[in-house]
C-alpha cells in the first residue's frame, strides 16, 4: 500500500462496466486476444474491484468469449472483500490484496488495467502520478482505463492511456450514454475523470469542447433530430467537421460512443 492508496466505498452493481466491456471487444480485441511471446500469458488487472467482484466476473466471461485462456486478476486494498472474492476464484481467475503498485508476481505481464471509479476523492494533481505509477506495469501498447460511471452504468467517461516507449500517452477520451437518461452533453458532466471534473470553465480546453458539443447538440435538435440516439449521433457528426480527433465510426455512434483522441494527446 503506498501513501496514495485510499480505502474506497466500492459500491458495485451487477453490469456497471458493460458498456465498457463491450468497447473492449470491438475496438481493443487484438489487445484482448494477442498472445505471442511475452502477451501469452499477459492478464487483465481490474484495480479496485469493489465490495462484490462482480465487474471483474463479469469481464472475465465477455472477454474470454474472444480470448479462452485470458488470466484476470482483481486487485482490492481492503483484505476482507478479497477473501470474500476468493470464493469465485479459478485457475484463470485470481483476487490479490493491493493498490497502485498492483500485487503481480514474478515474471507477470499486463496487457489492460482498469481502474474505474476509483479517484474521485483524489486531488486533481494526484492523478497524473497514480496513472504513471498503475500503466508503468503495462507491456508496450498495452492500455490502462480511468475514470467514472454513474452507479448503474449508465453514463461513463474514461481516460484512455497507451504504454508507447516514451512512457504513458494520455490517447483518448471515451464517453458512453445507454440513453436511459436521455441525451445531452452536460450529462457527461459530472461523471468526468477527476482531472477534469472541475475544469469545465473558461479558458479550459475541456470547457470549449463542451461549449463545441452542446452548439452541435442544439443545431442537430433544431434540424429535427431530437430523439435521444438520433441527437448523440448528429451532434457528434457536426462536432467532428469542427474538433479535430472526433470519430465517426457507425458502430461507435449507433452504440452511443463518443472516441475523442485529440491530435498530441489528452491535454493535462
Amino acid at each position: 500500500m503506498t501513501s496514495l492508496d485510499r480505502k474506497t466505498r466500492g459500491r458495485t452493481a451487477h453490469q456497471r462496466l458493460q458498456a465498457l466491456d463491450v468497447y473492449l471487444l470491438h475496438s481493443e480485441r487484438e489487445l484482448l486476444t494477442r498472445d505471442e511471446g511475452e502477451w501469452a500469458r499477459a492478464v487483465f488487472v481490474d484495480l479496485g474491484f469493489g465490495e462484490h467482484p462482480w465487474t471483474t466476473l463479469e469481464s472475465a466471461r465477455a472477454f474470454r468469449e474472444v480470448h479462452p485462456r485470458l488470466p484476470v486478476v482483481g486487485v482490492e486494498l481492503e483484505p476482507q472483500r478479497v477473501e470474500a472474492a476468493r470464493a469465485h476464484a479459478d485457475a484463470l481467475t485470481d483476487f490479490r490484496e493491493g493498490g497502485f503498485d498492483l500485487p503481480l508476481r514474478p515474471g507477470e505481464n499486463v496487457r489492460l488495467i482498469r481502474a474505474m471509479n476509483l479517484l474521485r476523492g483524489y486531488r486533481p494533481e494526484e492523478v497524473p502520478g497514480i496513472h504513471d505509477k498503475v500503466g508503468a506495469s503495462l507491456l508496450e501498447g498495452g492500455l490502462l482505463i480511468e475514470g467514472s460511471t454513474d452507479t448503474p452504468g449508465a453514463v461513463l467517461v474514461a481516460h484512455l492511456l497507451r504504454r508507447v516507449p516514451e512512457g504513458l500517452s494520455r490517447e483518448a477520451l471515451l464517453f458512453h450514454t445507454d440513453f436511459s437518461r436521455g441525451f445531452a452533453p452536460v450529462l457527461f458532466r459530472d461523471w468526468l475523470p477527476r482531472d477534469f471534473r472541475r475544469r469545465v470553465k473558461p479558458g479550459e480546453p475541456i470547457h470549449a469542447f463542451f461549449a463545441d458539443w452542446t452548439e452541435a447538440w442544439r443545431e442537430a435538435r433544431e434540424a429535427g433530430h431530437t430523439e435521444p440516439p438520433e441527437a448523440f449521433r448528429h451532434s457528434v457528426l457536426r462536432l467532428a467537421s469542427q474538433v479535430a480527433g472526433i470519430s465517426t465510426d457507425a458502430w461507435l455512434l449507433d452504440e452511443g460512443y463518443l472516441l475523442w483522441k485529440p491530435p498530441g494527446g489528452v491535454f493535462r
